[in-house]
């Protein structure tokens, strides 16, 4: 049987997930029905047709002999589309509301083991009424959950574009420019002995950089705000905001920098403002927010791993003023890539990469808990294609990415930029933050403020 051994920081992920801190990305999709049909007819029926065409999304992860603790990826011999495609009524009520309290519920089930690690829903909504707004009465949502051993954010939206109308059109019109990835043998011939051994002792030495890089960034006195480090729950709460991405980029060209330190920024003064009406005391050290970075080139194969590194930004939640905190990201933002991501807290991702398989195997559980010492809050940007989309016709109106939580975090923010708006994903423990809508209208709060330093 044809399989690919799992990249080591895929294999990290997979290892890392346990059943309070389930390890899937999620996005939460919301369409427009076409006119004169029911919202979300005949999609579970295209969804299953396109899923089952990916070729990705028909494999699953199992164990292997060699290397030891390591594990591939093989073809689903029962394979069955119907068991991750399905549909759920929401109940009666605001669509939006409904619809992120279901989201919500569902991020919290880890995905199953032994079967291709993804799943969606298609959220069909309550009767409107008489009363509601037509367009508003049409609107059905599709939520999909992907296992972040299968990919990171670039790899889950070129995947996950496969159940739009524009991508699924090209290849029905037969487009095989795609090449399939070769698999990586598990058992490596003799002539391959004498590389491996020079690569394993070329991997220790970076190991041993890239963790004492790790090291001097980690706090050992891991005090902060109460809610992003109270243990763990196994809920989640799904917060959405949706911000101008003409408002971001007059913010940028007034002060400089790029448009994700404009959103950075954003998130830091979301925070403070959050952090005040609760009442908590601003923190004396900065929230450190891990900012994760695309290794992966433009060109590189739809079936090759995660590729991820990342930087490390303290969150400047203790300055006054808008301006003060986005020239404090974006000074900070400058150090880091003047460094590289191969420094900090945030090279973590690259020592997973020079681990054996068995390290991760076995070291999971210290990794897992390790990341209260290293950072607060998980803030991430996925790129979304920048034409319009669209299901069985139904045009893409939102698109809420969501990211994961790993052991000792509170809140991952996601943010997705798709035709004229950001769209801003938060999860949280919801127990921990369980006034997490609160934090989402802090976003476009600041990001009101910042407006004005605009001309």
């Amino acid at each position: 049987m044809t399989t690919e051994l799992l990249a080591p920081l895929d294999l990290a992920f997979w290892h890392l997930e346990s059943a309070d801190h389930p390890m899937h990305l999620g996005a939460l999709a919301v369409f427009t029905a076409a006119p004169g049909t029911t919202p979300g007819e005949g999609v579970p029926e295209l969804l299953a047709t396109r899923a089952a065409a990916v070729p990705r999304l028909r494999m699953r992860v199992r164990d292997v002999l060699l290397p030891v603790g390591g594990a591939a990826w093989a073809v689903d011999k029962d394979f069955d589309v119907h068991r991750h495609v399905r549909v759920l009524p929401l109940p009666a009520g605001d669509f939006a509301v409904q619809a992120e309290l279901l989201a919500g519920e569902l991020m919290e089930r880890p995905l199953e083991r032994g079967v291709p690690p993804w799943e969606m829903y298609v959220l069909t909504p309550a009767d409107p009424g008489p009363e509601a707004a037509p367009e508003r009465g049409r609107r059905f949502a599709v939520l999909v959950k992907m296992h972040h051993a299968l990919a990171d954010g670039m790899r889950a939206v070129a995947i996950g574009a496969g159940i739009f109308d524009q991508i699924a059109d090209v290849r029905a019109a037969g487009d095989r420019r795609a090449r399939p990835v070769p698999p990586r043998s598990w058992l490596p011939g003799p002539w391959q002995a004498a590389g491996l051994a020079r690569d394993r002792l070329e991997d220790l030495r970076r190991a041993l950089g890239i963790g004492a890089s790790v090291v001097r960034a980690s706090r050992f006195d891991p005090r902060g705000v109460a809610a992003l480090t109270a243990g763990s729950s196994g809920t989640r709460q799904l917060a959405t905001a949706v911000l101008d991405l003409a408002d971001v980029q007059l913010v940028r060209k007034a002060a400089g920098g790029s448009a994700n330190d404009v959103l950075l920024a954003t998130v830091a003064g979301a925070l403070r403002r959050w952090m005040l009406e609760r009442g908590e005391p601003l923190p004396v050290a900065p929230p450190r927010a891990l900012v994760p970075v695309s290794r992966r080139r433009p060109d590189s194969p739809p079936g090759s791993a995660n590729e991820l590194s990342a930087y490390l930004l303290g969150l400047p939640v203790a300055e006054a003023g808008a301006r003060a905190r986005l020239d404090a990201v974006r000074g900070a933002m400058d150090r880091n890539k003047s460094e590289g991501p191969a420094r900090g807290a945030g090279a973590f991702a690259l020592l997973a990469d020079a681990l054996p398989p068995l390290a991760h195997r076995l070291g999971a559980p210290l990794a897992g808990n390790a990341a209260r010492v290293l950072f607060d809050i998980l803030v991430t940007s996925v790129p979304l294609p920048r034409s319009t989309l669209s299901l069985g016709g139904c045009p893409l109106r939102a698109l809420y990415p969501m990211a994961p939580l790993a052991r000792g975090q509170s809140l991952a923010i996601a943010l997705s930029s798709y035709g004229e708006q950001v769209y801003v994903g938060l999860v949280a423990d919801g127990k921990a933050v369980p006034d997490l809508a609160r934090l989402a209208r802090g976003m476009n709060e600041e990001l009101d403020e910042l407006l004005r330093i605009a001309p």
